[in-house]
């Protein structure tokens, strides 16, 4: 299966100035490389046949006839091949010399792109060289024509500029998109990107879902980060595939020097990047997820509406020509995946810093939203049912940050612990020590007998620990935190998160209700992670009693297995109730979250990636660089806890088993989602009725499963 991938390559090839037979010898020697490792589309760098900085040897025929005949070279050299590849030459057309990227395939010139904007300020001067391509973008040039191929030539009749290059007619236009299979590309060059409304933001609407720029960028100190910058934004302004492919050794240093950048992007990520400054030919690769765009760019309305210059989107694709080229390389994904696949989605970058402003943002939406819903409602105290647990930490930590936005007291926040028929001396001290510790109002008040009274009335055995018996104490912890509200005109803040939401793994009028739930989008592997980078970063300072610290706190209860405790404990007094042994671990489902809601993946391809991920070599799953692969966090942070590490692995079979799980609990346990709380939105997932996510309650979940029964 290829499951939506579409593997590319940018070439980035030794050259020598106006040395046509070895330019085009060390491309052909990468063309080569790129078929062995089944790559569909290869891209080289502008002007790559003859070198960038040629200058005034533009202007001698030798050198323009012997660029032609060196890609026609190329060309015969790629007939068999299923590769398409894109490489800068000079063309001549009616008297006039352009900039262009040639598209080969299977021996065959398959259009022609010119370069539009030609820089002729500070080192550049194109402008004495080439003409722009703009003389392709008049009307007579952009009229609707028909295609011609006669097995030889493939081009299409009707624009004015038809030309015959390498033997071959084929069409000269900035205007030309180009089909492999079902994945799209368009061309811009070097210039064309840096402008304020470059090429491929017609090019993408106009339907290419990939974007080549090959370019011949000198390296000046600082420009590199910018570059980059750029590259990556445009994927995602575009939400395509962006494969950028510069000069390199070899280029002319009288005045400059060119690193040979190569970078490859997807939808605002950076998927890949090479060393620059190499010496030598480099080959960087990437498989960009053609599903995932056409998901994103079917979500979004605003990518359908207008092309820049407000011309309808579809009116202005009937200007571009279209030429198919071909099925893509059969490329064996399963076997070599080039791009990175993240385990933890939902975790903020590894990167210190990066971390804390992600950190800090997170809480500052949630402790905002909450502020903001106090605030309009004249409500100056809160109410949380704190378990010791990850959720009602969460929770707590945002309520006082909001009672600190608001300059409100925190004794105004009223915190219950409500020992159940199965909590732990571990939760409830961490529980009680906590509240403490932030300085908030603690009360404790059994659930037993209320409990015990309410089997009573409903002719429950209680040795019968089911359903009845768990739900039972959820409703009456959520019924005192209602009543507790009432009576001392307070909100009740609600604890659970996306996760929990997802899996339905919540009472329903219980734990699943609240005034507003603040954790509502945020997932367990992201709460988890907060609570540790709070202990590590924001509470650090000693208890002022000399008993336990709020970081010592907050370590212990992310260490504490995740449970609702609502089974009584073993005989050591343990949780026996373990959340994660029922219905698996949260690092899978929070991974099917993501990309089930993100992307629109298919129960198929969200297993391969989860195999990728997880599997037992999933530290080499990915050939990307090392530095662009899932990192652990190593060290200690100032409490002398340690930092999280790599994620865990399981075997095909767990992977498996999990997923059928999380399909039947997602589509059974939509109605609790249907009417849940109000609560922010923080992560891409947002599972609210009024916003994200409408889902019939009734749904059917047997196609799903049926996919996953034939893996």
């Amino acid at each position: 299966m290829d499951y939506g991938f579409f593997r590319v390559a940018a070439a980035v090839p030794r050259v020598r100035v106006a040395d046509v037979e070895f330019n085009s010898n060390e491309i052909i020697g990468l063309i080569d490389k790129a078929e062995e490792r089944e790559a569909s589309l290869v891209v080289f760098p502008e002007l790559s046949v003859t070198g960038y900085t040629c200058l005034d040897l533009f202007g001698q025929s030798l050198l323009l006839t012997a660029s032609e005949e060196a890609v026609k070279k190329i060309a015969v050299h790629t007939r068999g091949k299923r590769a398409t590849v894109v490489v800068g030459a000079p063309v001549r057309y009616r008297g006039r010399l352009y900039n262009c990227a040639v598209v080969i395939r299977n021996g065959g010139i398959k259009g022609i792109v010119p370069k539009i904007y030609l820089p002729t300020y500070a080192e550049f001067d194109e402008g004495r060289w080439f003409a722009s391509g703009a003389d392709f973008l008049s009307p007579s040039n952009t009229r609707i024509g028909r295609f011609v191929d006669d097995g030889k030539d493939y081009y299409r009749d009707g624009f004015d500029s038809v030309t015959k290059y390498c033997g071959q007619r084929c069409n000269l236009s900035p205007n030309l998109l180009f089909s492999i299979g079902r994945t799209t590309f368009g061309i811009e060059i070097c210039e064309d990107f840096w402008t304020p409304v470059p090429p491929s933001s017609f090019l993408a609407p106009s339907g290419a879902q990939v974007i080549v720029n090959i370019s011949a960028s000198n390296e000046v100190a600082g420009k590199h980060a910018k570059r980059r910058e750029f590259v990556v934004n445009q994927s995602g302004r575009t939400v395509s595939g962006y494969v950028y492919c510069s000069a390199g050794y070899g280029e002319s240093t009288m005045d400059t020097v060119y690193g040979g950048s190569a970078i490859i992007c997807e939808d605002g990520e950076l998927l890949a990047e090479n060393a620059r400054f190499q010496m030598e030919d480099s080959l960087t690769f990437a498989d960009i997820d053609i599903e995932k765009l056409g998901v994103h760019r079917q979500k979004k309305n605003s990518f359908r509406g207008m092309a820049p210059d407000g011309t309808s989107a579809c009116e202005y694709s009937n200007l571009y020509c279209r030429f198919e080229l071909g099925d893509p390389a059969p490329t064996d994904f399963a076997a070599s995946l080039y791009r990175p696949v993240e385990p933890h989605p939902f975790l903020p970058e590894d990167d210190p810093i990066e971390e804390a402003e992600a950190c800090r943002e997170i809480l500052s939406i949630q402790s905002t939203g909450l502020a903001a819903r106090m605030e309009h409602i004249g409500c100056k105290k809160a109410v949380l049912g704190i378990s010791g647990g990850l959720d009602s930490t969460l929770a707590l930590i945002v309520t006082a940050m909001a009672f600190d936005k608001l300059g409100l007291d925190r004794s105004g926040i009223i915190g219950i612990t409500m020992p159940g028929l199965g909590t732990t001396v571990r939760t409830k001290s961490n529980a009680t020590d906590l509240m403490d510790a932030l300085g908030i109002t603690s009360r404790e008040i059994s659930v037993v007998p209320a409990v015990e009274q309410h089997f009573k009335d409903i002719g429950h055995d209680p040795t019968v620990m089911d359903s009845t018996y768990e739900n039972a104490q959820a409703r009456e912890r959520t019924q005192i935190l209602m009543d507790t509200a009432n009576k001392e005109n307070g909100l009740v803040v609600g604890t659970g998160d996306l996760s929990e939401l997802a899996l339905g793994w919540c009472t329903y009028n219980g734990d699943h209700m609240s005034m507003y739930g603040v954790n509502a989008s945020v997932p367990k592997t992201l709460i988890k992670h907060l609570v540790r980078w709070a202990a590590c970063n924001v509470f650090t300072t000693p208890s002022p009693s000399g008993g336990r610290s709020a970081a010592e706190i907050l370590i212990d209860i992310v260490e504490t297995p995740i449970s609702p405790e609502l089974m009584p404990a073993d005989s050591k007094g343990e949780i026996k109730q373990k959340t994660e042994d029922l219905i698996g671990p949260y690092e899978l489902h929070d991974f099917f979250i993501y990309n089930l809601m993100l992307h629109g993946y298919s129960p198929s391809k969200i297993y391969f990636l989860a195999c990728r991920a997880f599997g037992a070599d999933s530290a080499a799953a990915s050939t990307a660089p090392a530095s662009l692969r899932s990192a652990p966090y190593p060290g200690k942070c100032s409490s002398g806890a340690v930092l999280p590490q790599a994620h865990n692995t399981y075997d095909k079979e767990t992977i498996l088993k999990w997923l059928k799980k999380f399909y039947w609990r997602f589509f059974s346990q939509q109605f609790k989602r249907s009417c849940m709380p109000d609560g922010p939105k923080i992560s891409p997932v947002s599972f609210s009725p009024r916003g994200d996510f409408r889902m019939p309650s009734d749904a059917k979940v047997q196609l799903w499963i049926s996919e996953l029964e034939k893996l």
